[in-house]
């Protein structure tokens, strides 16, 4: 030994700190593209909104008050739906509850690599399975006829959406095709069961296409605001809660890890043994359930009955296409996504007065925003791409540093 040891080298960043930094990068790598969609859709509508002759901000602020989002600013809160803030915030939050159902159904399935358009048929048949069993059975007893209903709806949907799922898994048909084909089947039968001497047409008014009102017993308990008014029923803890079996169901279950592995490649999966055509059909039919499950609550929960109007125009799941988009198909995103597009479905139509925004245009304005951020969606892709190659570049410097101070 010559006495003359070499300086000890300098340890690098620990790999927890650095998988720590990694993590987050990750989650803000999910978060920021979303972010940046909403608000390029937000300007492109706030441009046409101006180029109309009106103020976009006023525009906007009026959607944002008649949505009850206002609510929130007004501390000690009020529970009182005599105040027209809070009886808006209700209204937004009935269609934030549909919308989140209607979102998980389109999530699911893209997670699956499937793309289910077919969201507005599976609502379609869960609320004419739900209206079928809400005006009949009246001799069950409450929680038993809403079970009962509920858990009919939610089939009904999964068995619609398990259609689609066994023909890819059986002879490959696309299931954007079958999806959107079985949508209009549904329509159909919506508009025959509903109408003119339908089997579901009140009896009572032989000239009006409209269903008999559900049962009393049938009916989803109000817990804030005038049932009578369209309260606030417990469909929003359903639908809260749905957003918690869905992540349970993709993170922690043996299913979840197969529906994810298909999605990231199907071929590559199979070569693992996971049973893909397995996946495909209980991806569809699970998507189905979540659609099935919306469309029983609202017919359940404030609907109560339906006619052949409103099902030309009724487009609820439709906008779970938006939703699961913007969201990223997470249970987080798609929580706040229906947040955003039920305060515009409630606040173009309840908080706009002519004098902000021309009222025969208000209604456009959500589906105008909502195809934006469809469209932007390849914007959004983009944006992800210069994301990850930041992260990259981030994490080639750091690896960079730990060596060159090891070798220091």
């Amino acid at each position: 030994m010559s006495g003359l040891e070499s300086p000890a080298p300098v340890a690098p960043e620990e790999p927890r700190g650095l998988l720590a930094k990694l993590a987050l990068e990750q989650r803000l790598g999910g978060v920021v593209p979303a972010l940046l969609t909403a608000l390029i859709a937000f300007l492109m509508g706030g441009a046409v909104v101006a180029a109309t002759g009106h103020d976009p901000v006023q525009a906007y602020k009026g959607i944002f008050q008649g949505a009850g989002l206002d609510w929130f600013l007004h501390v000690p809160w009020s529970t009182n739906t005599d105040d027209l803030s809070t009886y808006n915030l209700t209204q937004t939050l009935l269609q934030t509850s549909s919308l989140i159902l209607v979102g998980l159904a389109v999530a699911f399935a893209f997670r699956c690599g499937l793309f289910n358009i077919g969201g507005q048929g599976q609502y379609m048949v869960g609320l004419i399975v739900a209206n079928w069993i809400g005006i009949s059975f009246v001799d069950l007893s409450k929680p038993l006829h809403v079970l009962i209903a509920i858990g009919a709806a939610t089939l009904a949907g999964a068995v619609w959406a398990g259609i689609a799922g066994f023909l890819r898994a059986t002879v490959g048909a696309h299931e954007v095709i079958s999806t959107i084909m079985l949508n209009w089947v549904a329509y159909w039968i919506g508009s025959y069961v509903f109408g003119y001497g339908g089997p579901l047409q009140n009896p009572a008014t032989p000239t009006n296409p409209v269903s008999a009102d559900v049962a009393q017993s049938a009916r989803l308990p109000v817990f804030w605001g005038n049932p009578v008014l369209q309260g606030l029923h417990v469909g929003v803890f359903v639908a809260l809660a749905a957003l918690l079996v869905y992540w349970l169901i993709l993170r922690r279950t043996t299913l979840g890890y197969e529906v994810r592995a298909v999605g990231f490649n199907a071929d590559a999966a199979a070569y693992g043994g996971i049973n893909v055509k397995r996946s495909f059909f209980l991806a569809m039919a699970i998507s189905g359930a979540f659609a099935g499950l919306a469309g029983g609550l609202d017919m359940l929960g404030y609907l109560f009955h339906f006619g052949t109007l409103d099902v030309q125009s009724n487009q609820i799941g439709f906008m779970g296409i938006a939703v699961a988009l913007l969201g990223r198909n997470s249970s987080v995103g798609v929580f706040f996504a229906s947040i955003l597009f039920g305060s515009l479905l409630y606040g173009t139509t309840k908080g706009l007065d002519p004098g902000v925004f021309d009222p025969t245009l208000a209604g456009n304005l959500t589906s105008m925003i909502q195809g934006l951020i469809v469209l932007f969606v390849g914007a959004d892709v983009l944006i992800l791409w210069l994301w990850n190659r930041r992260r990259r570049l981030r994490r080639a410097r750091l690896v960079a540093g730990g060596v060159a101070g090891s070798e220091a």
